[in-house]
């Protein structure tokens, strides 16, 4: 069986999409001890956790749910034509395994998944999961040098703590991987900053820091094609991490979150910012805090693994990428 026969998903004309057992987008199933996980460029993965939620829970669950929303995609890119599974070997590298009552043992079961990951040469995207996940994700894949990043979010994630001194929660995770040297400052933009807040700690550390902020009403003034120009620039040719907080959008549109703000983007604009990734050099990417106990309809899902669709397009032209 050749490369391209066996990394290719499972087609609805074959095999009816409601039939099955699901995994991300109908691919093959290739857990670590797999003879082809070598083979394997592109690796989505599932991090079912969410030890680091400070408000309503239920990203823990999202993998599953992603997974059964994700296969409806079909084999071509409807705006670009990208057919990524002709392209890229793609696999689902199952899920991480995390500890639910430990918070620090499953950051460091999730690194240690990562860094294998990592070494194999493979590129992970991710469904999370809530947003803490993307801390051991960084540790694992900025061992040797920062990361640029772009960060789709409602919210920066750099608060310093919570409640009395609690460093790790998904508000979190960015500022301790600055504070760690994962990611380099100066090549990170986050993007869809809005809503209330309880001060500005965490604007007053991005401004120091060199960390370019866009927030909402300036996303809305300008057009995401302007915004992702400037974004690409931020980040520059070199390695780039990828992070998209599904409260980024509009909860009209993805109303199974955990901390819905309203003003967001509408789904075209959440799919087209994506799509304006092309050329980066992405190492890694995941669409995090998917909730499916909000998520009635399943439409916030099927819209994250529509995202995560668009992401898988935007790595076909990563340079970085395995032969």
């Amino acid at each position: 069986m050749t490369n391209k026969s066996f990394f290719q998903p499972v087609s609805g004309f074959v095999l009816p999409r409601f039939a099955g057992v699901a995994s991300f987008m109908r691919l093959p199933v290739v857990p670590p001890d797999h003879p082809r996980i070598d083979d394997v460029q592109v690796g989505l993965v599932g991090a079912p956790w969410d030890g680091g939620t400070t408000n309503r829970p239920g990203p823990r669950h999202a993998p599953r749910a992603l997974r059964d929303a994700s296969t409806m995609i079909r084999a071509q890119n409807g705006v670009t034509g990208v057919r990524p599974f002709e392209a890229l070997n793609c696999a689902d590298l199952g899920d991480v395994t995390p500890n639910p009552a430990d918070l620090a043992d499953s950051l460091r079961r999730m690194e240690d998944f990562y860094t294998d990951i990592r070494a194999r040469g493979i590129i992970p995207l991710t469904g999370g999961g809530d947003h803490l996940c993307t801390l051991p994700i960084l540790r694992a894949l900025a061992k040797d040098r920062p990361l640029g990043m772009v960060h789709f979010d409602s919210h920066t994630d750099l608060f310093h703590s919570y409640f009395d001194g609690q460093m790790y929660t998904h508000g979190t995770p960015f500022r301790r991987a600055v504070e760690e040297g994962l990611l380099d400052p100066k090549r990170v933009c986050i993007i869809g900053i809005r809503g209330t807040a309880y001060d500005s700690e965490d604007r007053d550390f991005a401004r120091a820091e060199g960390i370019r902020v866009i927030p909402i009403e300036e996303f809305h003034t300008r057009t995401p094609v302007d915004i992702m120009e400037e974004a690409r620039g931020i980040v520059g040719s070199g390695p780039t991490y990828v992070s998209y907080d599904i409260d980024f959008v509009d909860p009209a549109f993805a109303p199974g979150t955990g901390t819905p703000e309203v003003g967001g983007p509408n789904s075209w604009q959440a799919l087209e910012v994506a799509r304006l990734l092309a050329g980066v050099d992405i190492v890694g990417a995941d669409l995090v805090e998917v909730s499916p106990p909000f998520d009635q309809t399943g439409g916030t899902a099927y819209l994250g693994a529509s995202i995560m669709f668009e992401l898988l397009c935007a790595m076909v032209s990563a340079p970085g990428l395995k032969p």
